[in-house]
């Protein structure tokens, strides 16, 4: 299946603070980059040194070279390097539970409406108990080609370009193939200021 191309159209300037001033009503706090780096930087911001941080598996948050800083830099307690390092056949249960409720998490999600929902696919749902409650702070960059009319559309560029393109990387990375499982839709946040969303105006993940 190939991905559909129109969800790969960058939103404009005007479409980008409507859906910043949606979801600062849904109390999520948004922020607009110009770039990848700028977007990283702001990101590094708002983690203090030392701080517990699990970074899922994004293709936005590699590409902007976060997922390295994060887990790799040192400055911060890693959970992702944590849970490498474990044996699931005998730990499952114990990473299960390291993965639901780290301080902080850094990611991103497929797409955001207009209204400011936040709709997030995965395969096992493994990234969705810390994304919608027990992460004390979660980070979702996001590039502006994510942002769609409504919850509609939002389904609809999860099926037809976020699955596909995610469906090919599986493959490739893991040898086996993806799938829509589980979908998170997240239409406010009741702890203002537990989720924060940085975009980008660039083209960048899926």
């Amino acid at each position: 299946m190939k991905a559909n191309q129109k969800f790969s159209k960058l939103a404009s300037n005007q479409i980008i603070e409507k859906t910043v001033n949606a979801l600062e009503r849904n109390g999520i706090k948004t922020f607009v980059a110009e770039n990848g780096s700028e977007a990283k930087r702001k990101v590094v911001e708002m983690l203090p040194d030392g701080a517990e941080v699990l970074t899922m598996t994004s293709q936005t948050a590699e590409i902007v070279s976060l997922a390295k800083e994060i887990n790799e830099s040192g400055k911060y307690n890693s959970v992702r390097q944590k849970l490498i390092a474990m044996d699931k056949s005998t730990q499952g249960r114990e990473m299960a539970k390291m993965g639901a409720a780290p301080e902080f998490v850094v990611g991103s999600l497929h797409a955001v409406t207009e209204d400011g929902q936040l709709l997030i696919a995965s395969a096992t749902g493994s990234q969705l108990p810390a994304e919608s409650y027990a992460a004390g702070k979660v980070i979702f960059v996001v590039g502006a080609q994510k942002i769609v009319k409504d919850t509609q559309e939002g389904l609809r560029r999860i099926y037809e370009y976020s699955y596909p393109l995610e469906d090919e990387r599986a493959q490739k990375a893991y040898g086996m193939r993806s799938g829509v499982n589980k979908i998170l839709i997240i239409n406010k946040e009741m702890m203002p200021g537990r989720i924060t969303i940085v975009f980008i105006k660039e083209n960048l993940g899926f």
